[in-house]
């Protein structure tokens, strides 16, 4: 039997799984296909990295690997601190023998760092990202544009980023000439050599960097722009990546909340530190635990008078009183400049209101692409989704390319020397000089990725008869080697196949943006070509640009060894949708990334399995979306009409009239007649039983594993459909 697995995730991609698995299951069991899940949560990783659970995420890593693989892959939780002591604390709660993450042996505070972060996407990506709004969900954003902020030439705001020191500027990198060794080691000014890293394999021709980011310059940068923001009357914001980037970001994190608050962390800074309480987990964590101590409300005292005389502050949330600096996994770059841009370049004020904003971004890597946009709104206004043409990306991903700081190659200098990078025959390859505080990390690319990134990029330029732009900056180590490698395939017929007409150029990132929102406002379309973290920044930045949103894209993964990885798209997952279900049993999430992601699954089903009906499920599946969409069936907004329930039937009737409809496969038309005739006759019926448990708090039982029981109950409301779809077993 032909398997599809569908992974188990987080908040409300995971609570849109309870209502929308059971359809996907009862239609594809009548091609033939099961559709099976496995548990890659945040709580799933913990309980299976304490051996409590099988490990799932290792599973599919392994399948990840075969021509058999066909994975549909949810957002999941890229964990900070906080939110891994809050699930290990709902685990232990729950009866689960756990250790705390602050009394855990070295051993076991090993385990929990491989869960934080980007833990997932790393085992997956056995293979480059594909990743493009269909026309279909193109043509609805025209014709149903989403809100955009005007602009004014007179903004304010602006992104700061680092000058020097930072990574981008004191990058080194090589291409390994054959497979090696390497090894890691501080070397300190008495001689002592500290190994940092024993064994990092290499293959020929990888590409490996290392660079440093000076804290000593971070935070007379960061001094500078608290400043910059109280002189022009402008909000200070941070904009970091601390889930991918978990070993670097929380820490750069952790040195602007100090910024922020000079005097006090000058003043009680032992005493925070003492009690645990570390500016790398933000406010929101300091302040939770300055009750334990005896001195505290001095302490919020201080915080609240540097609060009140420094610049205006980004609120998260302004009701809440929960700010910019309250948890490092709360404003996340490559989704919040964006959303920022479509807000008129402004963010929230204590007050609640809209106001100009300082985007501080130390490291000058990808920094300048923000403010390229921001300058263009200046001149030219709002973008309007109805004309605007569209910018999908190819990423450098797989076999875990470029994990800058989300890996175990990066460590906060503890001694002042120089940290070196050591082939197997002693030859120092990379060298810096480090202070104590200074961020040091190492980074990977193998050439087999490379190649396979190259030929998908043209490969999608023929396909679209688009022009695809490699987003390089030759002023940085890694980019150069990378240049020289593209440029190498890109003339290589029998890697990439013949590229005469085609239009392939290398940009720095900065003129790429340009050279993309020019044509953007012209209504033309364009592949940016990047690597793994421009990958993430892309495909949030336009797609919340053009369509409102990121989780509306298609993203497929074709794994280099055959099989497929379909991600559904960007976008997170949308803790505020699941404070809203339990609160008034109202689940705004949108599933369409799930949609679009079935189907291409289906249809590479059809060619591995040689399973013509999973082709023609798909094609009606892609059908019933289109429906959705025209119809305006996506989850509302507020209490008492459709939510992602309601979309789910929805979705569930269109694709059932499309297959009844259909003439060639008699058997699926067969099957689904009558549930078509079902579903169609009680719509009001079911959609009535659907809004009519809204507006009610509803009981799941738990947050980073809920209940099970109590979860399908809250998510499947409706009897008259669970009893239609029923009928297909």
């Amino acid at each position: 039997m032909a398997k599809i697995i569908y992974t188990h995730t987080d908040e409300a991609p995971m609570l849109a799984t309870h209502s929308l698995l059971p359809v996907i299951q009862a239609y594809l069991g009548t091609a033939g296909v099961e559709v099976e899940t496995r548990d890659i949560s945040l709580a799933g990783r913990i309980a299976a990295a304490f051996g409590k659970e099988p490990d799932a995420l290792a599973e599919l890593g392994e399948l990840a690997k075969t021509p058999e693989a066909n994975i549909i892959k949810l957002p999941n939780i890229s964990a900070s601190m906080p939110q891994l002591n809050a699930a290990i604390a709902e685990l232990q709660a729950q009866g689960m023998d756990l250790p705390n993450y602050d009394d855990a042996s070295d051993e076991d505070k090993a385990k929990y760092d491989a869960v934080k972060g980007s833990a997932v996407n790393p085992v997956l990506r056995e293979g480059n990202s594909d990743r493009r709004a269909p026309l279909a969900v193109k043509n609805y954003a025209r014709k149903n544009p989403h809100s955009m902020g005007a602009w004014s030439a007179d903004s304010k705001t602006n992104v700061a980023t680092m000058g020097a020191d930072d990574f981008r500027h004191n990058e080194q990198s090589v291409i390994l000439p054959a497979e090696d060794t390497l090894k890691i080691q501080l070397v300190a000014a008495d001689g002592n050599v500290t190994v940092l890293k024993e064994k990092l394999p290499v293959l020929a021709g990888e590409v490996v960097d290392s660079t440093v980011l000076r804290a000593a310059a971070l935070d007379a940068f960061l001094a500078e722009q608290v400043k910059r923001a109280k002189d022009e009357g402008v909000l200070f914001s941070t904009h970091l990546k601390a889930t991918m980037m978990k070993v670097s970001d929380p820490i750069i994190f952790g040195h602007v909340v100090k910024a922020f608050f000079p005097q006090t962390f000058e003043k009680f800074g032992k005493d925070l530190e003492a009690a645990g309480l570390s500016a790398n987990n933000g406010l929101g964590g300091i302040f939770a635990g300055l009750a334990e101590l005896p001195n505290g409300d001095e302490i919020k005292a201080s915080f609240d008078a540097e609060l009140a005389d420094g610049p205006a502050l980004a609120m998260v949330n302004s009701d809440k009183g929960i700010t910019n600096l309250h948890v490092p996994s709360d404003v996340i770059v490559d989704a919040s400049m964006p959303a920022m841009i479509r807000t008129s370049g402004q963010m929230w004020n204590a007050e609640g209101k809209q106001q100009d904003t300082l985007a501080v971004i130390p490291d000058s890597s990808y920094a300048g692409i923000y403010q390229a946009v921001i300058d263009d709104c200046k001149a030219n206004g709002a973008y309007d989704p109805t004309t605007m043409g569209s910018v999908s990306n190819v990423g450098l991903m797989a076999q875990k390319a470029e994990e800058y700081g989300s890996h175990d190659k990066t460590f906060e200098i503890q001694t002042a020397g120089k940290v070196q990078v050591v082939n197997a025959a002693g030859e120092v390859l990379m060298e810096h000089d480090v202070e104590p505080g200074d961020i040091w990390r190492a980074c990977q690319a193998k050439d087999a990725p490379i190649r396979d990134w190259v030929k998908l990029a043209v490969t999608r330029a023929r396909a679209s008869q688009t022009p695809a732009i490699f987003w390089l900056d030759s002023e940085r180590a890694h980019d150069r080697n990378l240049i020289e490698l593209v440029n190498k395939y890109l003339a290589m017929p029998e890697v990439v196949g013949d590229t005469t007409g085609l239009d392939i150029q290398i940009m720095s990132p900065v003129e790429a943006t340009k050279f993309s929102i020019d044509r953007i406002r012209k209504g033309e379309d364009t592949i940016s070509v990047t690597g793994n973290v421009l990958r993430d920044y892309n495909t949030d930045l336009f797609p919340i640009l053009e369509l409102g949103t990121s989780a509306k894209m298609l993203s497929v993964v074709p794994l280099m060894n055959g099989g497929g990885l379909f991600e559904t798209g960007a976008g997170g997952s949308a803790p505020k949708h699941v404070q809203q279900l339990v609160e008034e049993n109202y689940l705004r999430w949108d599933s369409l990334g799930e949609f679009l992601a079935l189907a291409e699954s289906l249809r590479h089903l059809s060619k591995t399995a040689g399973n013509e009906s999973a082709a023609v499920l798909a094609d009606a599946l892609d059908k019933a979306t289109e429906a959705l969409l025209n119809n305006n069936k996506g989850p509302a907004r507020k209490v008492g009409q459709i939510d992602n329930r309601g979309s789910h039937f929805y979705l569930a009737m269109y694709w059932a009239q499309e297959l009844a409809a259909q003439t060639t496969d008699s058997k699926l038309a067969e099957a689904f007649a009558p549930v078509a005739k079902l579903l169609t006759e009680n719509e009001q019926k079911i959609t009535e039983e659907l809004i009519g448990v809204q507006g009610q708090p509803a009981d799941i039982g738990g947050y980073y594993r809920p209940d099970e029981e109590k979860t399908n109950a809250v998510m499947r409301p409706s009897a008259t459909f669970n009893e239609a779809l029923a009928t297909l077993s």
